[in-house]
């Protein structure tokens, strides 16, 4: 891959995983279902792993709310039509009835397909 296509596919990974936590905080369920695999996984900091449907279920029923988010440190790698992404953000968010900021590092898997990144799974952990 030339460095200007290189460039390019990081500032798309970047641009595609900060509107992933801003469509988390507007509740935007259509939004989140365009950039999300149909098999995506979310793994919490427990370990559960939670399917897609039951992810955007908890969104839209508000059993976990986001309200804001602070970036600290991102780091993506490019290898072909794959991407990983590392990014460590504070998140105001209430998991469960918990509302706390988390101090969360997500490590997010992306595929390219079509021309087009989308998002296959996050897991998260605490940093």
């Amino acid at each position: 891959m030339e460095p200007d296509q290189m460039e390019n596919s990081r500032l798309q990974v970047l641009a595609l995983t900060r509107k992933l936590t801003r469509l988390m905080i507007d509740r935007d369920i259509a939004g989140l279902e365009e950039i999300l695999d149909a098999d995506f996984t979310l793994t919490h900091i427990t370990g559960h792993v939670q399917s897609k449907a039951d992810w955007l279920a908890e969104i839209k029923n508000e059993g976990m709310k986001y309200y804001g988010y602070e970036e600290v440190k991102t780091s993506i790698k490019i290898d072909g039509n794959k991407a990983r992404f590392i990014g460590q953000n504070v998140l105001d968010a209430r998991i469960w009835g918990t509302r706390s900021h988390w101090r969360l590092q997500q490590t997010v898997q992306l595929e390219k397909r079509d021309g087009t990144w989308i998002i296959l799974r996050s897991i998260a952990a605490l940093f």
